[in-house]
């Protein structure tokens, strides 16, 4: 039996290869092959677009994939939540589809829009805002290069951004979030009622939130002598609390703690003069909780 998972081609695909990467799994991915192999003999991967992802695995082509929450709900598809993975392409988390207008336009909130043109490629999500909203305007599918559209092409465009960044590059203004959304893993209902595709499921779910957890923060080790344990403990944050084990030494004793890795140049020089020795900084994969 093997569990057939939908990896995510185009935006997402490098972010998600590296998350199985710290996660412990080995995918290598060819532009000639939509079958990825990977070091799991369980698992076998298929490069399906985001966009298509939800329905395929409604379908039970898949048994589950990783897609946008915005593309589950874009469908309507009906599918489990197994868990959600906050990550994205750049920034590692969540990303916002938002209704935008050129800066100069007068357009100030949705409720401006009515008899007007909207272009996006989350049709139907936005056509449930607008009608949530009370306004009647017209929505095209946009093929790509969204942001250009305005005001020649389209009056507004509903567009994913994680920074806003392209938008300002392009002269548009966010007037609103339309939906926020992150990568989720989704399995198909009756994969996830097999007891043996559950488990394998679960298990991945541990494994990526972990990497998940991990993204950012470094180990730090180190020993120090009794009498300037407490000056130690007073330089080190810590995601819990150290800890600190004897050594054979019964005078020394070691501390092991987890910090955030841009804090760790700030915080080594400090244990140094708060007596700290042999002090080691490693990288993480997993944090488990």
């Amino acid at each position: 039996m093997k569990l057939k998972l939908g990896i995510p081609k185009g935006s997402l695909e490098n972010a998600t290869v590296d998350l199985f990467r710290r996660a412990g799994f080995n995918i290598t991915t060819s532009s000639r092959s939509y079958f990825p192999a990977i070091d799991d003999p369980d698992i076998e991967c298929m490069l399906i677009r985001a966009q298509e992802m939800a329905r395929y695995v409604e379908d039970g082509i898949l048994d589950a994939g990783l897609t946008g929450l915005d593309w589950v709900e874009e469908v309507g598809a009906s599918v489990v939540a197994v868990a959600d993975l906050i990550y994205a392409k750049q920034s590692f988390g969540k990303v916002r589809w938002v209704l935008a207008v050129p800066e100069s336009s007068s357009f100030q909130s949705v409720k401006d829009l009515n008899g007007k043109i909207v272009a996006t490629e989350l049709v139907a999500t936005t056509k449930r805002y607008l009608e949530r909203n009370g306004v009647s305007a017209k929505v095209e599918f946009s093929w790509g290069a969204t942001e250009v559209k305005p005001p020649v092409l389209a009056d507004a465009i509903v567009e994913v951004t994680e920074t806003g960044s392209s938008l300002r590059a392009n002269k548009l203004r966010i007037v609103e979030t339309v939906l926020e959304s992150n990568t989720q893993l989704i399995a198909n209902k009756e994969s996830w009622a097999d007891e043996w595709k559950r488990q394998k499921l679960e298990d991945l779910k541990l494994l990526l939130q972990g990497a998940i957890n991990a993204l950012g923060k470094v180990g730090l080790m180190l020993n120090v002598h009794r009498d300037r344990l407490d000056a130690v403990l007073d330089v080190l944050p810590a995601l819990k609390r150290p800890t600190v084990s004897h050594l054979s030494d019964g005078e020394w004793l070691a501390v092991n703690t987890i910090l955030d890795e841009s804090t760790a140049r700030l915080i080594i020089p400090r244990l140094k003069q708060a007596g700290g020795e042999g002090i080691v900084e490693y990288p993480l994969n997993k944090i488990v909780m």
